[in-house]
């Protein structure tokens, strides 16, 4: 699945808000939540990095990059614009 992919699934949640959808439940809850949740996505992948093996800080890194990207939903910012970001620093450091 790529970071598009599953982005378009959290936009369709957005639109159809199902009540059985953590993703529209961190919605419905708003930014504070969505918030929390990413910072406490970040605490953890430093523990697993520290502390436990690689598949752990991978399955954190796949939960930090979720509510990462249900925040850019929550404030209609589409990944493109992460992208086009990342690509202006790097052509910065040519």
């Amino acid at each position: 699945m790529t970071i598009d992919e599953l982005y378009k699934i959290i936009e369709e949640r957005k639109k159809s808000m199902p009540q059985n959808s953590y993703t529209a439940s961190l919605l419905r809850e708003g930014q504070d939540k969505i918030l929390e949740k990413i910072e406490e996505e970040a605490k953890e992948i430093v523990n697993a990095a520290k502390n436990e093996s690689d598949q752990r800080t991978i399955e954190e890194v796949a939960d930090l990059w979720f509510h990462l990207l249900v925040l850019l939903s929550a404030l209609n910012i589409p990944p493109s614009k992460i992208f086009e970001e990342l690509q202006k620093r790097h052509d910065n450091k040519k």
